[in-house]
């Protein structure tokens, strides 16, 4: 689903040279389900003109980005995105008018909400510079299924921890609470290596759409979601007791 337009403004300097800035446009069910998502890593976010979405947790220790089919005609601040998307779900296929700098009206035939914009110095925003891992020692591809699975069992046998161990020649994916011995555990292998090591993720940290995902983690305590079926990254922290070698 592709950005709707509905009305514009014009403003040039010669009528040879305009310049089209989209104000009113709908949002996709994909970038909605993006934002919803986002909405889980934190509840604030700042919006930038064009086609990224950037969203950092208020301890800083998950970042995501996607590209999106829509073009963001500005930058602007939303403090509780939570609230503004069960604002949108009032509508049925609301649009969004961006023409006032102060807030975005959204509205569907006779129905109208205001929703004000928040200042950006009081949300929490990833840094300008890109992510990049500062080594990658261990890679390996992760499915909607295994997710699903291991976020399950995690769930069913209340264990806060996800590890990804290296041992005896394979690398699985373990659930489990690292401090009690006598945990139940889940896991599933998806990959061989070489290097023994073990590291650590909190269960609560692995806030990712279901898809398919390249795995890169570095001993350097930060790991790299890549999905394969569209552009979207998530960076995600290690704790601080994973061990590698």
């Amino acid at each position: 689903q592709c950005i709707t337009v509905y009305s514009f403004i014009i403003s040039a300097a010669t009528l040879k040279n305009p310049t089209i800035l989209i104000l009113v446009m709908k949002l996709s069910d994909n970038t909605l389900s993006l934002l919803k998502n986002f909405s889980t890593i934190n509840t604030s976010i700042l919006f930038k003109a064009g086609t990224k979405l950037r969203t950092m947790s208020v301890m800083k220790n998950i970042l995501a980005e996607a590209t999106i089919t829509e073009e963001l005609p500005k930058d602007f601040g939303i403090y509780d995105l939570g609230q503004f998307l069960n604002g949108m779900g009032l509508h049925h296929s609301p649009e969004l008018d961006f023409a006032n700098d102060s807030y975005v009206v959204i509205k569907e035939g006779k129905m109208r909400s205001k929703y004000f914009f928040a200042d950006a110095n009081v949300i929490i925003t990833p840094p300008d510079k890109p992510i990049e891992l500062p080594s990658e020692d261990v890679t390996f591809e992760l499915s909607t299924d295994q997710l699903d699975k291991l976020l399950k069992a995690a769930a069913i046998y209340q264990l806060p921890d996800l590890s990804v161990v290296g041992e005896n020649g394979a690398v699985k994916l373990l659930v489990r609470d690292k401090k009690n011995d006598t945990s139940n555990s889940f896991a599933i292998a998806v990959g061989e290596t070489d290097s023994t090591f073990n590291f650590n993720f909190k269960v609560e940290n692995i806030k990712i759409l279901p898809g398919t995902y390249e795995v890169v983690v570095s001993q350097k305590l930060l790991s790299r979601f890549t999905a394969k079926n569209y552009d979207l990254t998530y960076y995600i922290a290690l704790e601080p007791d994973s061990t590698f070698g």
